[in-house]
């Protein structure tokens, strides 16, 4: 059995699609948005992943881009109860890991981030960043920066796990070691490896440090392991 190790300090989590399947919620409302406003719902659903509402409505429809409009598309996610599933071996890679030593960062809102967490039955993170705690959102590495900072570990001594092509780019833009899984997208070709899900990896401390341990054979049961992909 191949077996790629890293070793880190921390590791910092997105959430939907990392931790929380809630990929039919979230594709959804992106298309109830789409048909109100006549668009295509390929062009919605290749980007409706990995960003902050208004940074997708900018890339989908800018002159439909408004404060008041990322904020109205919101309110109708958060009024949304149920639906959400555990990525596969979220639970048994967070309980292995020290409390102080992980993280989410999420384009979605604290408050939402917290209900979707607890859902699921996962721990509530002491250390989330959310899409009200930054200025810009991903693909840019403030939320991954802002998170390392409160962890109180150098961003280059973190693992980041990540499903969306913006925010591998987000957690490569702030120095940290990325691992792409291939949950929502069927590739991410910025990511330096990649994995099925969760199940593929195991944690444990040696000394003050975490050894991440990559099960190459999961990588290779794809079809075991990933969600549907994109039509």
């Amino acid at each position: 059995m191949s077996r790629t190790t890293i070793d880190c300090d921390a590791v910092l989590f997105d959430m939907d699609g990392t931790l929380v399947d809630s990929r039919d919620i979230v594709e959804r409302l992106w298309l109830h948005w789409a048909e109100q406003h006549g668009l295509s719902r390929e062009a919605v659903l290749a980007v409706a992943h990995g960003r902050r509402t208004l940074e997708t409505m900018e890339i989908i429809a800018p002159h439909l881009a408004t404060p008041e409009e990322a904020a109205r598309l919101d309110a109708l996610e958060s009024e949304v109860d149920g639906g959400e599933t555990m990525i596969p071996g979220a639970a048994a890679l967070l309980a292995s890991l020290p409390a102080d030593r992980w993280a989410v960062v999420t384009s979605a809102g604290v408050a939402l981030a917290r209900r979707r967490i607890a859902s699921v039955g996962l721990p509530i993170p002491r250390v989330l960043v959310g899409a009200d705690d930054v200025v810009a959102g991903k693909p840019n590495p403030e939320g991954y920066l802002i998170a390392a900072r409160r962890l109180g570990v150098p961003v280059e001594r973190c693992v980041v796990l990540e499903d969306t092509p913006a925010g591998v780019l987000a957690g490569m833009a702030a120095g940290a070691m990325v691992i792409g899984l291939r949950t929502t997208y069927p590739s991410l070709d910025d990511a330096p490896r990649t994995i099925v899900d969760l199940r593929a990896i195991r944690a444990e401390r040696i000394g003050t440090s975490i050894r991440l341990s990559l099960d190459e054979k999961e990588q290779a049961g794809e079809e075991a392991g990933s969600m549907k992909n994109i039509e």
